[in-house]
């Protein structure tokens, strides 16, 4: 039976520009469709559109019914009563979709207030067998905790457990997944899945990565440019593509990920010398509490850690959020001092000498979010000569940031304009420019693909294999996706909580782990194949 009928929907802007165009399709009860797209082709227009949510400046039309109910024109005080109730969302970022100033419990509680008539007691009771429910643990803690206090993984479980509070038909999801570990990953998509089964609730998933969509759902649309452009069961779109973009989407999955099969690399970079040597490595941090007069716990966030890193290979660091990859990596190049152990790259003493100035010239680093690393108020020209002026390198900087823009396939034009001109894949590309602007020979990337669609990191993890050879760089790499890993690295290492817990060539690490952590790690990676992560 039809639960969720769209029918010529279109968003547009108050200039008449559409964003999405003649989008249609039908879900049934419980039914699992997935809505799978690249940033900017109307995949979030398309679900906000439904759920009522689009901003003022948009406008849509057409028809979306819901039960036969059209939705579409409705006032807010109507769909109020349907939002949380009869569907829900899950949104892609929830530190910024839940309230930072309310407690876990009572936002969870919120709906069940609201639709179901609970006494404030009676909401907050269910509120924490909700919590339990989506395996959150010690869920009577939790529900007092506000969201910072809680991980990203928790808190999605903690959104789940809202968008599934009232029991509702239609459950959005938006790229529920995005930016979590791949552990978490598994975890949530298992508990999203359960849930719905229990439930019969119909699910929309939206996301741009393939694997996820392909465990969850039954049938696929794929929308480009605000149109839906190929649709059918998911298993037969994804064995078989016909359509060149989806073809394309296809192709830009890591291999790791399109069957689960680890592929052998066939060459593995660089030379015996040891341009970065670590031995004893440990950087602890002390927490603070609420009473600044008692002191907090002490976290090891590297703990021994011992590495070699050879000239011009391409090393990588894995393992999940908060296991220390970004600081050890940050270690190795100076940006932090350890407490203890001794590091040594291409000859300097990073331990013993205090003025580090000569380090800058030799590496520099890519960071996660390029928005955030980005100054806003400068233009590119100005962004990318940062480091020349800085180190005070001599020359033409505005040739140089010209040379650089070509290097990373970026238009002349570039230079004058601002970072917020540019998509996600964009900003990246000329993170990567700045770092390159001292001319280092080693160059850090701290999880530089984690937020771009699959065919934007395929593109982003080409052009740093091609800058790599170019200009002679070896390369420390981070992050938490192992097939993204495999796909660049040589060697790698894998953290869990600090310690190194096993390193080696990537082929040998992924194809024969020695350690149950990796192990495990390799048994979380979504597939493609639509096998479902243990």
């Amino acid at each position: 039976m039809t639960l969720l009928q769209v029918e010529h929907l279109t968003v547009t802007t108050r200039s008449g520009r559409v964003l999405v165009g003649d989008v249609g399709f039908e879900l049934d009860r419980g039914g699992r469709l997935g809505l799978i797209g690249e940033s900017g082709s109307g995949k979030t227009l398309t679900a906000l559109a439904i759920m009522g949510l689009l901003p003022d400046s948009l406008r849509a039309g057409g028809r979306i019914l819901l039960d036969g109910e059209d939705l579409l024109g409705r006032p807010d005080r109507t769909l109020n009563t349907v939002r949380g109730n009869a569907m829900s969302m899950i949104f892609q970022e929830p530190m910024t979709a839940m309230n930072a100033v309310m407690r876990v419990g009572r936002q969870v509680a919120e709906p069940l207030r609201i639709h179901r008539d609970m006494t404030t007691d009676e909401a907050d009771r269910e509120a924490v067998a909700l919590l339990e429910a989506v395996g959150i643990d010690e869920p009577e803690r939790r529900a007092r905790a506000y969201p910072h206090e809680l991980s990203g993984g928790q808190r999605q479980r903690a959104m789940i457990a809202m968008a599934l509070a009232c029991g509702p038909a239609l459950v959005v999801a938006d790229e529920p997944t995005t930016a979590l570990d791949v552990t978490v990953q598994a975890q949530v998509l298992r508990l999203l899945r359960s849930r719905l089964l229990s439930t019969d609730a119909a699910l929309l998933l939206i996301t741009h990565d393939l694997p996820v969509v392909a465990g969850i759902t039954d049938d696929l649309l794929v929308i480009d440019d605000g149109r839906i452009v190929d649709r059918g069961p998911t298993r037969r779109l994804f064995d078989a593509p016909e359509h060149p973009y989806t073809r394309r989407l296809v192709e830009a999955v890591p291999p790791m990920s399109r069957s689960g099969v680890v592929p052998a690399r066939s060459h593995v970079a660089g030379s015996d010398e040891v341009l970065i040597r670590a031995r004893a490595v440990t950087r602890t941090y002390t927490l603070r509490r609420r009473r600044l007069t008692e002191p907090g716990p002490v976290i090891r966030a590297v703990d021994g850690v011992d590495l070699d890193v050879h000239r011009g290979e391409t090393f990588g660091i894995v393992g999940e959020s908060g296991s220390g990859k970004t600081t050890l990596a940050r270690l190795l190049i100076g940006l932090n001092r350890p407490d203890s152990g001794s590091i040594v790259v291409d000859g300097l003493d990073l331990v013993g000498t205090r003025d580090l100035r000569p380090l800058r010239r030799i590496a520099q680093m890519v960071f996660q979010d390029p928005m955030g690393s980005l100054d806003p108020r400068l233009r590119i020209g100005q962004i990318i000569s940062e480091p020349l002026r800085a180190l005070r390198v001599e020359g033409d900087h505005r040739a140089r940031v010209r040379e650089l823009l070509d290097a990373v396939a970026m238009p002349a034009d570039t230079i004058d304009r601002y970072p917020h001109e540019f998509s996600g894949g964009q900003r990246q590309r000329i993170a990567i420019a700045r770092a390159l602007a001292p001319d280092p020979r080693i160059l850090v990337a701290d999880e530089p693909v984690s937020a771009l669609d699959m065919s934007v990191q395929a593109v982003t993890l080409d052009l740093l294999a091609r800058l790599k050879d170019d200009f002679d760089l070896t390369m420390i790499f981070i992050s938490h996706d192992l097939s993204v890993v495999h796909r660049i690295c040589d060697r790698v290492l894998v953290m869990e909580r600090g310690r190194a817990v096993e390193q080696g060539r990537a082929d040998d690490v992924f194809r024969h782990p020695g350690d149950d952590y990796t192990r495990r790690l390799v048994a979380s990676i979504p597939r493609l194949d639509g096998t479902f992560p243990d």
